[in-house]
């Protein structure tokens, strides 16, 4: 059983991960109904997938290729329909 909980897992060792090569984000999510923690990448290389960890402080970790990730403007984004 996981001593801290899961967030505080995360905001420790996010820093870390984001240092990689390919590491885009880190999140908190469910893994066959048990809580983890996802970490995201770019696109997978040997050496990232070699330097993370399975699991973390006794929580798995789930690593999950979005490619990259970008910021766009508020203008950008679909806003509802009037009416």
């Amino acid at each position: 059983m996981p001593e801290r909980p899961i967030e505080d897992v995360q905001e420790a060792h996010t820093e870390g991960w984001m240092e990689l090569d390919d590491v885009v984000g880190t999140g908190i999510g469910l893994c066959d109904e048990t809580p983890c923690i996802r970490i995201f990448l770019a696109r997978e290389s040997p050496e990232t997938r070699e330097a993370l960890p399975d699991s973390v402080e006794g929580y798995p970790v789930d690593v999950v290729v979005t490619g990259p990730i970008r910021l766009r403007p508020p203008d950008s984004l679909p806003r509802p329909q009037d009416g």
